[in-house]
């Protein structure tokens, strides 16, 4: 079993590096403090064509897998930008990786050169208020009129609806009540962000403020059949194309954030004087960035299997899961571990790892939480009865 990188992968990873780190620390705080997107990176990134990495090439994308879109994603999150940074692209990557798969060719050919090069920006509307990660009990309903479907409902937590013009919406097209299964009777859409019939509220929360969520209201709003994504009432097999991705490409997010932290950490334990040593000369220093770094390395094994079998059509909800729980668990530890390094002054913005720390903590929750990741294996590794 080989995991050393191909040489592309590994070119990709340093061109991603090098462009990521010409945006400081300090450039990412004054976003998040600002809570004003990071324009500048984002049109950075578009012009060196890295947001259409997995879009097909006949597209203008660069027709890479998952695994090195997880790797931009890793190192932008590493050079300190954290989510703040990967929250900007990660959308148009997972988002649209339903499209690319299930989409027809004109609904392909009118969104993916545009996101390729970064003039388009897409969201992704799965979350309600009222069911949470319980996707079948979505009550956002989709119903069919001549020429189209007229759509009411709500959304929560759909990050950067404010800059999307497009968003990828799950929706009930036959109530629950009257299909076999509960997964049975949703379709995917992808519907213009009209004003008109969508109204935005920006969530006021603790971190990744460079990058607003939104709860999103949808009222009458009529959509012609081209925008349904794949045959009606499949959305949620489709929605497995770009779940299974997100978890993935989000556990490397979470490593990257880790990294920076213990970057950040070992530099000022190595620096920092107490005593007339440096800190980082103790044990009691050293030995937990030590083990937050083998906890990293142990979750990025995961992490790289999950993409590695997404990009070869392989069964991966059991390793992508997995990936989320594990990676995310890493980097939060890292961060945590990178604050308590620095002791007091880990606790002040000026040294980085208190936005860290903030950034980390979300991806225990996000794209599901942790508690939900070990539903899935509980339930679909080891076979135990569903507790929900």
């Amino acid at each position: 079993m080989d995991f050393e990188l191909t040489a592309e992968q590994h070119a990709l990873r340093a061109g991603a590096r090098e462009l990521a780190r010409s945006f400081s620390d300090d450039y990412w705080a004054g976003c998040d403090e600002r809570g004003e997107f990071p324009w500048d990176f984002y049109h950075a990134f578009a012009r060196g064509g890295w947001l259409g990495i997995a879009i097909p090439t006949q597209y203008g994308g660069g027709g890479l897998g998952i695994l090195e879109a997880a790797l931009l994603l890793e190192e932008i999150a590493a050079s300190g930008a954290g989510m703040n940074g990967c929250s900007t692209m990660h959308l148009t990557i997972f988002g649209l990786n339903t499209i690319v798969k299930h989409g027809g060719p004109e609904l392909r050919e009118d969104v993916l050169p545009a996101a390729a090069d970064g003039s388009l920006h897409v969201c992704f509307g799965v979350t309600e208020p009222d069911a949470g990660t319980d996707t079948t009990a979505i009550s956002t309903f989709a119903r069919r009129v001549d020429g189209g479907y007229v759509i009411n409902g709500r959304k929560v937590w759909i990050t950067k609806a404010g800059q999307s013009q497009k968003m990828v919406l799950i929706a009930r097209t036959t109530a629950r009540a009257e299909v076999a299964r509960a997964t049975d009777g949703m379709s995917l859409f992808l519907i213009d962000i009209d004003p008109g019939h969508v109204r935005l509220n920006p969530i006021p929360k603790l971190g990744r403020n460079a990058v607003s969520s939104y709860e999103v209201a949808i009222d009458d709003y009529f959509v012609p059949e081209h925008c349904r994504v794949g045959e009606e009432g499949r959305g949620f097999a489709y929605l497995l194309d770009g779940l299974n991705p997100e978890r993935i490409l989000l556990a490397h997010e979470a490593l990257g954030i880790g990294r920076a932290a213990i970057e950040k950490a070992t530099r000022y334990a190595g620096e920092r004087m107490v005593f007339g040593r440096p800190i980082g000369q103790n044990q009691a220093v050293a030995f937990p960035l030590a083990e937050a770094t083998t906890r990293l390395d142990a979750a990025e094994l995961m992490a790289r299997n999950a993409a590695w079998r997404y990009d070869r059509g392989l069964s991966c909800g059991r390793e992508a899961n997995m990936a989320k729980w594990l990676c995310a668990d890493a980097g939060f530890a890292a961060a945590d571990q990178a604050i308590q390094t620095h002791g007091g002054m880990g606790y002040a913005k000026e040294y980085h790892v208190e936005r860290y720390f903030r950034e980390a903590r979300i991806l225990r929750l996000a794209p599901v939480s942790q508690e939900m990741a070990m539903n899935y294996v509980s339930t679909h590794v080891l076979g135990l009865p569903k507790s929900y």
